[in-house]
């Protein structure tokens, strides 16, 4: 949602639009009806962008009858299709609606003033809105109360499984539902899935389990605080039970606020999503145990603010080590320990550049290969003198 927001924004700098307040997803999965408003501060995203973007709430009357297309714009696409092409619509038609908002920018060779604005739209502009800073400035205080943090953004959901076919160490009964929910889910498009292809491959989450053990051995010792960034997970406690008896000290939003407090946020599954999002941004440490949207555009705003400590877990390797502990032919201890320190020794967050396409790939398939410009925005995000001042819950320490 922010990359697609912020995308828009450059989009309309291109080709010289008035960009209307998007309308935020109300048909996904999760059925939320939040409204840009709801999620984000609608004035300040405003303001804030006065000089790059005339950004307005909704269509003027005199608009609501003028020549419009619905477009479908191309996949990381770059200046000239935009200042071609799509510009090209205005000969036509006053409005141009974004059909998607995802991926639909390139995320290199792209002007400096344009990966700038990519920048001050995401990282100033894009601000939660004041009763969500709130709340998350408040999770963060009560976690910093048990002292430095892990944010574990636990990607361990019904929906993520289902999506994906991961069903390793599930009943026959939950993976046929997991089966179920994706047949019927139209807008996923893969139905025949391989779970143990998935899996081998690294595209699965990590387990509750298999994240106690990557812990483990990262040595964490069992009294650090861990902030679970997640909705309900699937197959409820019993899931955790293994993950729990390694780290007791297991908190989340439930936990660390009352019902009552939680109440204005609890059938909004955005704004759930927020308020994990700035505790996740304000760790000590950040893990996800998938590398999904949030994980990645956690992982970038935690760049962009100096390169917080984010470990990203090499699943592939992973399971392949945990697959042998479960057989027995490897036992947890030392010698597996040392191994998984050396796989992730440069997988923390470290400076660097972003990663261009995988050598080979053609096409879409060589966009696709390239890391997205929101999970690491340097070196373009680099120009400023000044510490950013993006919000309350986000200032820098």
């Amino acid at each position: 949602m922010r990359a697609g927001i912020c995308d828009m924004v450059a989009v309309a700098r291109l080709i010289n639009a008035t960009l209307v307040i998007p309308e935020l997803d109300k048909r996904s999965f999760w059925q939320d009806t939040s409204n840009f408003s709801d999620v984000f501060d609608e004035e300040h995203f405003i303001s804030s962008l006065a000089n790059d973007v005339k950004v307005i709430k909704k269509l003027p009357k005199e608009m609501e009858t003028a020549t419009r297309s619905v477009k479908q714009f191309r996949s990381w696409s770059g200046m000239d299709y935009y200042q071609e092409e799509i510009a090209r619509m205005w000969n036509d038609f006053q409005i141009i609606r974004a059909a998607k908002s995802d991926s639909r920018l390139a995320n290199n060779n792209l002007p400096p003033d344009i990966q700038k604005l990519r920048c001050r739209a995401l990282y100033e502009a894009l601000r939660f809105s004041p009763q969500i800073e709130a709340m998350g400035k408040l999770l963060v205080e009560r976690m910093r109360s048990y002292g430095p943090y892990i944010a574990l953004h636990l990607r361990y959901e019904k929906d993520m499984l289902a999506f994906s076919g991961c069903t390793h160490g599930l009943s026959q009964a939950e993976a046929d539902e997991l089966t179920t929910i994706r047949e019927h889910t139209a807008y996923w498009k893969v139905k025949e899935i391989d779970s143990k292809e998935q899996r081998a491959k690294g595209y699965c989450p990590l387990t509750p389990k298999e994240v106690g053990m990557f812990l483990t051995s990262l040595g964490y010792p069992s009294t650090t605080p861990i902030y679970i960034a997640a909705g309900e997970i699937y197959g409820g406690d019993s899931r955790m039970v293994d993950l729990l008896s390694r780290f007791p000290l297991l908190m989340s939003k439930e936990k660390l606020a009352s019902v009552e407090e939680l109440e204005p946020f609890t059938r909004h599954a955005s704004q759930m999503a927020a308020l994990d999002y700035i505790v996740s941004v304000e760790s000590d440490v950040f893990i996800p145990s998938y590398s999904g949207n949030m994980a990645r555009a956690v992982e970038g705003h935690r760049r962009f603010l100096g390169h917080r400590k984010t470990i990203s877990p090499d699943r592939k390797a992973l399971v392949h080590l945990f697959d042998r502990v479960e057989r027995g032919t490897l036992k947890e201890g030392k010698g597996l320990y040392d191994r998984i320190i050396e796989i992730h020794k440069k997988r923390q967050g470290s400076p660097r550049k972003r990663k261009g396409p995988i050598s080979g790939t053609r096409g879409m398939e060589r966009f696709r290969s390239e890391e997205a410009f929101y999970v690491n925005p340097l070196p373009d995000c680099l120009c400023r003198k000044e510490s950013p001042s993006i919000n309350t819950s986000y200032s820098s320490r």
